[in-house]
């Protein structure tokens, strides 16, 4: 073999060693963007396969409602001067509004995938407070500022999206249960922080992410607590509203735990409560028991065995405290009532002079320098402290009413659970209802506008929704089974 032929060979050789490597490392490279591709689009994915996971869905569900005593958050572009006039002072961002967004990317997700089903009733949309919502959009045109207006209509349509997505997802007892176990269980972290906050020598701050509320009046010989929740009387209003709920499952056959659970709520709930020293809510707590037990005597479904131990929390949490509710119910306030009716006043000329669309949701102290008359130098200035007249005031006699029809409609459908007669979801159901009616009557003398009391009462409203539902086909299925036998 002559020399040019073994050097054309081993020039042919090295040449396809040459193009086995480059094609082995074209393969190499080629598996390992496939695999870094297909591992992106996992990570990509994964979020949205995990949002389709009832648990996952479960525990967001129960972040929203732990997060109404804790208050985890921030407002942006809040403003000191707005706050201390009553007004809603920034715009809210909390735990509540990321679980909400994930909680509704689900949601998408999943009618998706059940295209074509029949939706459910539309009773669950709640026309009443869409058109609530409607009258406090429109304000936002004659508003003195829109600023504030856009603070609170945010925090309304989030507070809406809380009650329908409860309304619409909560489908079986187990669902209810479990919403109602975390109610139960938020509220007994909110007492003992309470009771903490009163024994200990505590002003208001922040700890970390929360937001603690201590009043110390220089005036009176107790300090008022308001926790993580808010004002007193917000935190007050928060636990009345609640406390009315436990009874009701003192009362409901279940576990034992969950016995424990409504009794330890109770006896630290109904402590934290004088702690506030609102007697708006004491009156509202008060109220909802009353008709809570007259209720269930007239139909005479549950057993009294409970008001045993009840009757012994009672006991255990007045005889403590039996001077300080003493004299926050007969000793001078000094003028707290009295300064009321000035505000009352005040309202009143707003309405007057604003008869259709009010003066801008929000905007009671932004326009009330308009109306300030001379026996206003030394009064108290504040937001008006009835919820109707602020409502009425602000977005017109149209917000005013469809406001007042999402609470009565929320009644009739609560009384409408208790007449179906069912050992669970109707006992819950009166108790829930006689918490609204409670808190309705509390709304005459404070203005009860803060995220906390207001992502309460409409996550109630959205459970009492889907118990109604649930109850309603259950009396379809046993009719349709006793018309077919």
């Amino acid at each position: 073999m002559s020399d040019s032929t073994e050097l054309h060979i081993r020039q042919r050789s090295s040449a396809s060693l040459f193009s086995g490597k480059v094609m082995q490392r074209s393969i190499s490279v080629r598996c390992g963007l496939e695999a870094t591709l297909s591992a992106l689009a996992l990570a990509l994915l994964s979020p949205f396969a995990a949002l389709r996971a009832k648990s996952v869905q479960k525990v967001l569900l129960g972040i929203v409602v732990l997060d109404v005593p804790l208050q985890l958050g921030t407002h942006l572009f809040y403003r000191e001067a707005d706050a201390l006039s009553g007004a809603l002072a920034g715009l809210s961002i909390s735990v509540t509004t990321i679980a909400l967004l994930a909680l509704y990317a689900s949601w998408f997700l999943r009618s998706l995938e059940h295209r074509g089903q029949k939706a459910r009733s539309s009773s669950q949309r709640n026309w009443a407070l869409l058109f609530y919502l409607g009258f406090s959009v429109l304000s936002l045109f004659v508003a003195r500022d829109t600023r504030l207006s856009a603070f609170e209509i945010f925090l309304l349509l989030q507070m809406y999206l809380v009650f329908r997505y409860v309304a619409h997802f909560v489908r079986t007892r187990g669902d209810v249960l479990f919403v109602v176990s975390c109610m139960l269980s938020g509220c007994l972290i909110e007492s003992v922080l309470i009771l903490g906050l009163g024994f200990g020598d505590v002003s208001t701050r922040l700890w970390g992410p929360l937001h603690i509320r201590v009043d110390h009046d220089a005036t009176s010989k107790f300090a008022r607590v308001g926790g993580t929740v808010g004002s007193p009387n917000e935190a007050g209003a928060y636990l009345s509203v609640v406390l009315s709920v436990a009874v009701s499952v003192l009362f409901v056959e279940l576990e034992r735990k969950y016995k424990w659970l409504a009794a330890a709520v109770l006896a630290f709930g109904g402590a934290a409560l004088v702690f506030t020293f609102s007697r708006g809510a004491w009156a509202a707590c008060v109220l909802a028991t009353i008709l809570f037990f007259f209720s269930t005597g007239l139909r005479k479904r549950i057993s009294f065995k409970p008001l045993i131990p009840f009757a012994a929390i009672l006991l255990f949490i007045y005889l403590p405290f039996h001077n300080e509710i003493n004299n926050r119910l007969i000793s001078d306030d000094n003028g707290s009532a009295e300064s009321r009716v000035p505000l009352m006043t005040l309202a009143f000329r707003m309405i007057a002079d604003n008869p259709i669309l009010g003066v801008g949701d929000n905007n009671f102290s932004a326009a009330m320098v308009d109306y300030l008359t001379p026996e206003f130098r030394r009064g108290f200035l504040y937001t008006v402290h009835n919820k109707y007249l602020l409502v009425w005031s602000e977005i017109g006699p149209g917000g005013l009413l469809a406001y007042l029809a999402f609470f009565i409609g929320i009644l009739r459908m609560g009384r409408a659970c208790w007449k179906q007669g069912d050992p669970f979801l109707s006992t819950l159901a009166l108790g829930m209802t006689v918490a609204v009616f409670g808190n309705m009557v509390h709304q005459s003398v404070e203005i009860l506008h803060d995220r906390g009391i207001t992502q309460l009462l409409w996550l109630i409203a959205g459970l009492v929704v889907a118990m109604h539902e649930i109850l309603r086909a259950q009396t379809a299925s046993v009719d349709s089974f006793s018309s077919i036998t």
